[in-house]
């Protein structure tokens, strides 16, 4: 028996003991309280597997904490029994419906946010009652290890919550243990390969697969503020954030002032291992060449660098690159470049903006920046993302009653809010006979009498109102 199905065994044992748990909201809270409480020392484990700054590390614990405390306070309520109505035809009945634990859990984490991201999962997971066994990234085992072990000693008991450690096939095998359901992030490549190995045991998922997220800045925005979100968005985290900013389109009337207001700020802004430092250096090796090629092809057909460019890729870090004018076509526009690398492109008019924001196989996040919050949220509405934001970028990722997934090569399902707790359950339909039947239909035995009267109720019912000169005429 391997690592992996040893985990998923005792997971299956210790799950039983957590669906039955009265109490599972105060074992959860116990643990937010010792994540919270030593955060200083998990932030140290984030900074030393992903070279981000330790200011970051900690705000991605805070922002985990928050999503953490609130799955464990409104469980309870999202996920309790309730009656429904049962109709006409059923009147004889009573109804309720039920959200209940699916099992076990198993969660598949990625590196660029190793606490945040994999807690979205793993929090919701606990709290509707199952067992996780979690596979952090292998270049962030330490940070996964960490996280069970702060479970273990805040929380008495079975192994509720474990971690496997390894490379693709150490994922691949928890695909198959015969977990109840994976949650994946990642990138929509691999994404494709956790979803032909569950597919052997049909084993049901919720993939966050990345994105190629938009910025669109009408012309009566406040620029400042949508420069600085821009480059938040597109250079924070050495740029490897799924939700953050890699496109650009603004109204061409502000175009200049804009990617001005843009280029100050990115030229200010250097990486480095300094506590103080913007950013720190890219998590992985492989990830400096392809923005270095993104970044190559986006010159070579046509586009200019504004800040930055090839020179700007010295591994492990990467300063800010800004990228104008570049065809629609090109890789930094189409494929998902993760680093600190932004395209900015004019249009002529918000539609425009929005056609080509939409014109991607990515539907993560999306932002709009605009005077007008009426004009801003009517182009949220057309916009192919699972959550935008206005006037801010990631707000949000700090919502904990918001749910968050995309479509497309982005994935499918939703972690975080009530969506996420159900994410993790199963509805669970019960109906009773409150007393017989005044009309008994669903019998062998049945009256043709009884029928004829149950349909002259059902037509008037259903089909008053109908016009039989309508239905002549087509």
């Amino acid at each position: 028996m391997t690592d992996v199905d040893k985990a998923v065994a005792q997971a299956r044992e210790a799950a039983a003991w957590w669906s039955a748990q009265p109490d599972r909201k105060s074992h959860l809270l116990n643990w937010k309280r010792h994540l919270a409480a030593h955060c200083d020392d998990l932030a140290d484990v984030i900074r030393a597997e992903t070279g981000k700054p330790h200011g970051d590390a900690l705000l991605e614990i805070m922002l985990a904490v928050e999503h953490l405390d609130w799955a464990a306070r409104n469980a309870g309520k999202v996920l309790r029994r309730r009656r429904v109505r049962s109709g006409l035809l059923a009147a004889d009945h009573g109804a309720a419906l039920e959200y209940r634990p699916l099992g076990v859990v198993g969660a598949i984490g990625p590196w660029n946010y190793p606490v945040y991201t994999p807690l979205g999962s793993i929090s919701y997971a606990l709290a509707a009652g199952n067992a996780v066994v979690f596979k952090p990234s292998e270049h962030t085992p330490k940070t996964g290890l960490w996280l069970a072990e702060a479970w273990s000693v805040s929380v008495s008991g079975p192994p509720v919550l474990q971690v496997v450690t390894g490379a693709g096939e150490t994922g691949a095998a928890l695909c198959r243990s015969g977990v109840d359901k994976i949650a994946f992030t990642g990138s929509a490549a691999t994404a494709r390969k956790v979803m032909a190995a569950c597919a052997e045991t049909l084993t049901p998922l919720v993939v966050e697969g990345g994105g190629k997220d938009a910025m669109i800045v009408a012309a009566d925005a406040d620029l400042d503020a949508a420069a600085e979100a821009a480059a938040f968005g597109g250079f924070g985290n050495a740029g490897q954030t799924c939700a953050g900013v890699e496109r650009i389109y603004v109204e061409r009337a502000v175009y200049p002032a804009f990617l001005a207001k843009l280029q100050t700020i990115a030229e200010q802004l250097e990486p480095g291992d300094q506590e103080l430092s913007p950013y720190g250096r890219m998590t992985t090796p492989e990830q400096p060449e392809i923005v270095r090629r993104h970044v190559a092809d986006a010159v070579a057909r046509g586009g200019r660098a504004v800040v930055g460019g090839e020179e700007s890729v010295r591994p492990p870090y990467i300063s800010p690159i800004v990228l104008a004018e570049v065809p629609e076509d090109a890789a930094a526009v189409t494929d998902e470049t993760f680093g600190p690398s932004v395209v900015v492109n004019p249009v002529d008019s918000l539609d425009e903006a929005v056609d080509r924001a939409n014109a991607s196989r990515y539907g993560l996040a999306a932002s709009v920046f605009s005077g007008d919050r009426a004009t801003a949220l009517s182009l949220v509405k057309r916009l192919r993302a699972g959550a935008a934001s206005v006037n801010s970028v990631l707000g949000f990722a700090a919502i904990p009653a918001l749910p968050f997934g995309g479509r497309g090569d982005s994935g499918f399902g939703r972690i975080h809010g009530a969506d996420g707790l159900r994410e993790f359950s199963r509805a669970h339909a019960v109906a009773w006979r409150r007393f017989p039947a005044p009309m008994a239909l669903m019998t062998f035995d049945r009256d043709p009498a009884v029928l004829a009267r149950a349909l002259r109720l059902f037509k008037i019912r259903h089909a008053r109102g109908h016009s039989r000169g309508a239905e002549a005429g087509r």
